[in-house]
């Protein structure tokens, strides 16, 4: 075997190696958050719709740990997004899943985000919603609007939010 056949060899079990490390890590996380399931619905029929945005959804994070993605089903991984804020709650359109309603009533604060999991946007250029995914468990969601600053998107929600019961990270992550 030359040289140039063994460094082709190198790299090619390096690479599956590291392929195999990030599937291995990722059916561990799968595994970590199967508990955890995403409330899919539709919009209540007497919901009063408020505002719609489009834009995209980054991810969902463990409540103020925005480097720490869940693989929950229906929000593990970024999609095209329509936000559609109603009296009633959040519904989550997000390209190839069914859609996500969030009850006004799991709802926990609303604000703005720079980063996110692998997104560093302008300083507060992301909505992070802060919302019970079950009864002890908030998780934060990250949504970039495209035709609207993530402030409208923040504002649009703010109004529907139950009194605080969980209070904000502080954070600008």
């Amino acid at each position: 075997m030359t040289n140039e056949e063994l460094d082709l060899l190198l790299v090619v079990v390096l690479a599956v190696l590291l392929i195999g490390l990030m599937v291995w890590g990722w059916r561990r996380r799968v595994k970590r958050d199967a508990r955890l399931i995403a409330p899919s619905g539709d919009i209540p029929a007497a919901a009063q719709l408020l505002a719609t945005f489009t834009g995209l959804y980054v991810a969902t994070t463990t409540h103020g740990t925005a480097l720490n993605r869940l693989a929950v089903r229906g929000l593990a991984f970024r999609a095209k997004a329509t936000v559609l804020v109603t009296d009633a709650g959040v519904a989550l359109d997000l390209a190839g899943t069914d859609r996500i309603f969030l009850p006004a009533s799991r709802l926990v604060s609303v604000d703005q985000a720079t980063v996110a999991i692998d997104r560093v946007v302008e300083r507060e250029g992301l909505t992070r919603l802060s919302w019970r995914i079950d009864d002890e468990t908030v998780v934060d969601s990250y949504l970039r609007p495209q035709e609207a600053s993530a402030r409208a998107l923040a504002d649009a929600i703010s109004p529907i939010l139950p009194a605080a019961t969980v209070p904000p990270t502080g954070t600008d992550a």
